[in-house]
């Protein structure tokens, strides 16, 4: 596995990844969970918001950052992140790995890459987060191995 800084040219598969990593999420959980109104408040162009927020994450001249997993020749994950110099904090917003590379350990290699660069651009903290419903229960159980303490929150929903 090689991890590297992403490229113009992984734009468009780093779109595909996020929207097949999360498409279930929002369609199989955060849909049914929540009904159509809130659905279509909150999320309901998801994908269309995935199209255009991905090629924005790597800005290097604005502090933020993406790097990809090539795995035989093709990205099979992505960990982007941010860094606040003034605050000396980093914050992880995405990880997503293919299904066919999930529970190999791309996304602890993309995590642990994402905090030695995080360090050495000055961060002294790092946050990432994630949902407490069980479709991100992998995440959080990898967010816990790799010494992250988890904060309990709560979102509420209500259609009005």
């Amino acid at each position: 596995m090689l991890i590297r800084p992403c490229a113009t040219e992984d734009l468009a598969r780093l779109v595909e990844l996020t929207v097949e990593t999360f498409g279930p999420f929002y369609e199989e959980s955060f849909r049914p969970l929540v009904g159509e109104v809130v659905f279509a408040n909150q999320h309901g162009h998801w994908r269309e918001d995935y199209r255009a927020e991905v090629p924005r994450l790597h800005d290097p001249g604005s502090h933020r950052h993406v790097a990809v997993a090539e795995l035989a020749g093709a990205v099979g994950g992505y960990v982007a992140w941010s860094v606040e110099p003034a605050k000396r904090n980093g914050t992880i917003s995405h990880v997503a790995v293919a299904a066919e590379h999930r529970r190999g350990g791309v996304a602890t290699r993309l995590c642990e890459h994402a905090f030695a660069a995080m360090k050495a651009q000055g961060a002294e903290v790092v946050e990432i987060g994630t949902g407490g419903d069980p479709f991100h229960a992998p995440a959080r159980a990898l967010y816990e191995r790799l010494g992250c303490t988890a904060l309990p929150l709560t979102v509420y929903y209500r259609e009005l």
